[in-house]
């Protein structure tokens, strides 16, 4: 999975519409293989980004789970923990 594209299933409160939003993009620019599309192909790339978007929200919103939320604060430290692991020198 791409670094960027956080797990969204889970948490609480639920992965907001940006959450999602953001994840679709940045699934749609690692597919592509661009950042940015050109002009010709701005249509079809917001296109995507938007089905992909709809997509991962009917997915986060339907998962069944039997594990306790998952808390965003308490993960985000674990992932900066992770970091510091990674980079330390």
């Amino acid at each position: 999975m791409c670094r960027n594209i956080r797990p969204l299933n889970n948490f609480e409160p639920p992965a907001s519409n940006d959450e999602v939003h953001a994840a679709a993009l940045q699934y749609v620019r690692k597919v592509a293989g661009t950042t940015r599309p050109s002009a010709a192909n701005e249509a079809v790339f917001d296109q995507a980004v938007r089905e992909i978007a709809h997509l991962t929200r009917h997915l986060v919103d339907d998962l069944v789970t039997t594990a306790p939320p998952k808390d965003r604060a308490c993960e985000a430290q674990k992932a900066r923990a992770r970091a510091e692991l990674r980079y330390a020198r």
